[in-house]
């Protein structure tokens, strides 16, 4: 591997202000819907208003839960993280069980009853659009069941409502994300070369993010092909041959953020309607995205990529998903959904992904451009695709 290699410092912990700011925006969504108490269990909403950093995650056994009232932030955790949550200074109380998944729902259902004290308090569990959790049907039906006339609902609705509009900090995450995983992919496409196996690509690009400040570099998606694209197989022995693409979608992340970016490589030089498409399917992605504005729909934007398309005479798009992009944060899809006649408003704050994808010819061509909304009209997070198909050299070494 070649020398220069970007090196991100560590991230730093979520700074106390923006945690608070977090909390308060999702305890005012909480008010406005009469809800007393919002149970957490999917890791990325823990993060969200702890920042409780434990690799306690890696095992089913002993789950971390977080219980939301108005009053206090309380997190549920095995006795065995007693020592890392009391080496520093944290901003929520814990609450320790000793067992397994049985006594975590025992102590969750424990300190709402002794914080409710009517006995009739609103709950709310983070179940529900692209928010699964980690709780169990013991969690539920204790919830429902905690005393006569107590409500049990999704808070995924009220949580969006909040986590969807990024803070200046979350985004400056996601811009270092996204420069790790170019710096990484115009290295490796660099010293890329015929006969490789695309795990062998693989290996080298997750080595570079790694060494590149990434805390986390999750399964990349990892394609060779000329129009036998599978997208969402890992990937595998497959050798690298004049004339394919190299498609990937990356998923590492820098300080909890993922760097959702997707990229494309041609082996060998390719041909002028090749590169014709590539110009035209690129200068579509930039120029939708350039155009998103706080006050849109989503139905809006959709339609000026419908628009744009028909006007470059690219006949149909990739057809196996109905949008062309999505919102983005802590996961590596969020709402909202960029597609046909969403109602949904955009506002200053969201980070939208816009990704519409072409197959023709036996290529494939896409480019992911990622947005941060302001309010006075968008900012690129990542540095845009290249004009030109990044190419690798057809003669192997």
């Amino acid at each position: 591997m070649s020398e220069a290699i970007l090196s991100c410092a560590r991230p730093s912990p979520v700074p106390p202000g923006e945690l608070a700011a977090r909390l308060a925006a999702i305890r005012g969504e909480m008010r406005r819907e009469g809800i007393a108490f919002v149970a957490l269990t999917d890791r990325e909403n823990i993060l969200y208003v702890t920042d409780y950093q434990t690799l306690t995650w890696a095992y089913n056994a002993r789950p971390l839960f977080v219980v939301i009232g108005q009053d206090d932030l309380l997190l549920v955790a095995s006795r065995t993280d007693s020592r890392n949550i009391e080496s520093c200074e944290r901003g929520f109380v814990p609450a320790y069980y000793d067992g397994y998944l049985s006594e975590a729902v025992d102590t969750v259902l424990r300190e709402i009853s002794a914080r409710d004290r009517t006995g009739r308090a609103a709950t709310a569990i983070d179940y529900g659009q692209d928010m699964f959790g980690r709780g169990s049907l013991e969690l539920i039906d204790g919830l429902r069941s905690r005393a006569d006339g107590a409500s049990l609902g999704s808070a995924s609705d009220l949580i969006w409502r909040v986590r969807v509009v990024k803070s200046e900090y979350e985004a400056g995450l996601k811009r270092t994300a996204f420069q790790i995983v170019n710096s990484a992919f115009d290295a490796v496409i660099g010293e890329a070369h015929l006969g490789m196996t695309e795990f062998a690509l693989y290996q080298r690009m997750q080595a570079r993010i790694f060494m590149a400040g990434a805390e986390r570099a999750d399964p990349i998606a990892m394609a060779f092909g000329r129009g036998d694209f599978i997208y969402n197989r890992p990937p595998g022995p497959k050798a690298l041959a004049a004339g394919d693409y190299i498609w990937t979608d990356f998923r590492s992340t820098y300080g909890g953020y993922p760097a959702d970016r997707n990229r494309i490589a041609r082996a060998g030089v390719p041909e002028p309607w090749e590169c014709e498409l590539y110009g035209k399917t690129r200068e579509i992605t930039v120029a939708v995205a350039s155009g998103i504005r706080a006050g849109m729909t989503c139905g809006e934007v959709f339609a000026s990529y419908e628009r744009l398309w028909a006007g470059a005479g690219l006949g149909a798009p990739y057809g196996l998903l109905s949008r062309i992009g999505h919102g983005g944060g802590l996961g590596v899809t969020e709402p909202p959904s960029i597609s046909r006649g969403n109602p949904e408003v955009i506002k200053a704050g969201m980070i939208l992904h816009i990704e519409p994808k072409l197959e023709r010819g036996g290529g494939v061509f896409q480019f992911e451009e990622i947005v941060y909304v302001t309010d006075s009209g968008i900012e690129f997070l990542s540095e845009l695709a290249p004009a030109q198909i990044p190419v690798v050299d057809a003669h192997p070494v």
